[in-house]
């Protein structure tokens, strides 16, 4: 068994029966391209690979070979491989990804010069409707070039996703595997979650003593962060407002930050077109019970031997959630619990969904409060209740894949649910450069 075999699916199987193609140019960053192939893999995906005659200088065609577990193509040939690979019928890809894309490539492929099997795999992509990725890597002077500029506004234009890395010692840099392989779970999904909107709502929140003190618990944000990537990967549109997290961010989510409940409750306020609009609101955060009355200032210790504070009820939070994102909007809360057991589990469970309106209900034990597994009962709609036990990312999927035929479901009864994005408009969405970063922001106005 080749050993591309092997790693297949190892991280998920949201890629299984996807074809993806890699043309790969003549950048130094061409070395990391195996690394990308394998992550893709991982995610269930069959990768080929075309490449430059200048990236054959770089990296060999038989290194490719091994990441891929195919053949790589050097050159076109009578059997076509452009358009047997990338032209309508039998044999198709799912996927065109150019990783890494110089300078040099980019601007062929805006004006429609064929003289590679790489800038040739992207004249009948971008004929045919394939959808396409971009992964730039090049000396930051050549991408503030005007003409590279111009070049990559116009594949923006024509629906070309670009796919950007950071800029480090005067280079604009490859992005990494995980966030190539994000980029392509977005673009390729298929499914109840393709273009539709999500809202994740995790995270502590800190209820302020005084300008430096506050009021948190123990929650580390996880849950919230692999939902939201989950749910990324699935081809949703994300929104994910943030408390405090003790975890890292991948760099394709985009959080939006607040501190203590009525901060949310503000935001929730100015964000409720967001909310009315989205396929579903899913609020793992860890919301304090109470709050305290602000001290102006810090609270000088020395002159402070005791200090006594008065807890206060601290406005519930989905409640208004329920208001402002009405049905046919799915809502999912979160119970957490200490020690009560199953029964008393379910029993809390079904009281928060009585009181808050909420179509779903995730409860779960402290136990698993800052652990990366979760073990948590699942109170679906019209009665059903079961166990989903694993790591969170695996707890976030499977989730995510109940809620998604639920969607489906609602859609398909409702005309009035929210509806699936056609494929064509999905094939002309452009993945965000970066969304959020000053660099991305100047791209999207280039």
């Amino acid at each position: 068994m080749h050993p591309s075999r092997v790693i297949r699916g190892r991280t998920s199987r949201l890629l299984d029966g996807r074809r993806i193609l890699i043309g790969v140019s003549g950048s130094i960053a061409a070395v990391e391209v195996p690394k990308i192939v394998r992550e893709l893999i991982r995610h269930g995906a069959d990768v080929q690979a075309v490449m430059s005659p200048e990236a054959t200088r770089i990296v060999t065609p038989e290194a490719i070979q091994f990441a891929t577990g195919h053949p790589a193509v050097t050159q076109l040939t009578g059997d076509v491989e452009h358009v047997t690979l990338l032209g309508p019928g039998e044999g198709q890809v799912d996927l065109y990804l150019v990783a890494p894309a110089t300078a040099n490539t980019i601007s062929k492929i805006a004006h429609g010069i064929d003289d590679t099997v790489v800038t040739s795999c992207a004249s009948v992509a971008l004929g045919g409707g394939v959808p396409m990725l971009v992964a730039p890597a090049m000396n930051v002077l050549m991408g503030k070039n005007p003409a590279v500029q111009e070049s990559l506004a116009k594949l923006r234009e024509w629906g070309v996703g670009l796919v950007f890395g950071t800029s480090v010692e005067g280079e604009e840099k490859l992005a990494t595997p995980e966030e190539i392989a994000a980029a392509v779970l977005h673009r390729a999904a298929r499914g109840p979650w393709v273009g539709r909107q999500v809202v994740v709502i995790g995270g502590a929140s800190r209820e302020p003593l005084d300008a430096v003190r506050s009021i948190t618990n123990e929650s580390s944000g996880a849950t919230a962060v692999a939902l939201a990537t989950q749910a990324h990967y699935r081809g949703a549109d994300v929104r994910l407002w943030l408390g405090a997290v003790e975890v890292p961010l991948p760099t394709f989510l985009t959080p939006v930050r607040w501190g203590s409940v009525e901060d949310l409750r503000d935001l929730a306020r100015r964000e409720a077109a967001a909310l009315a609009t989205a396929a579903a609101v899913i609020v793992p955060a860890a919301l304090s019970d109470f709050t305290v009355d602000r001290r102006a200032g810090k609270i000088p210790s020395r002159e402070t031997p005791t200090l006594g504070l008065t807890l206060r009820r601290a406005p519930k939070i989905l409640p208004e959630l329920r208001r402002l994102a009405p049905a046919p909007t799915r809502l999912v809360a979160f119970k957490l619990l200490a020690g009560e057991g199953t029964a008393r589990l379910e029993e809390e469970g079904r009281r928060l969904r009585e009181e808050t309106g909420a179509d779903w209900v995730v409860a779960n034990d402290v136990a698993t409060m800052g652990h990366p597994t979760t073990d948590a009962l699942v109170l679906a709609p019209h009665g059903e209740r079961h166990w989903i036990r694993g790591p969170k990312a695996e707890f976030a999927g499977r989730l995510l894949d109940e809620l998604g035929r639920d969607l489906s479901n609602l859609t398909t009864t409702d005309p009035a649910g929210p509806a699936s994005e056609s494929p064509a408009r999905r094939h002309r969405r452009v993945l965000p450069a970066r969304a959020g970063t000053a660099r991305a922001r100047r791209r999207a106005r280039s």
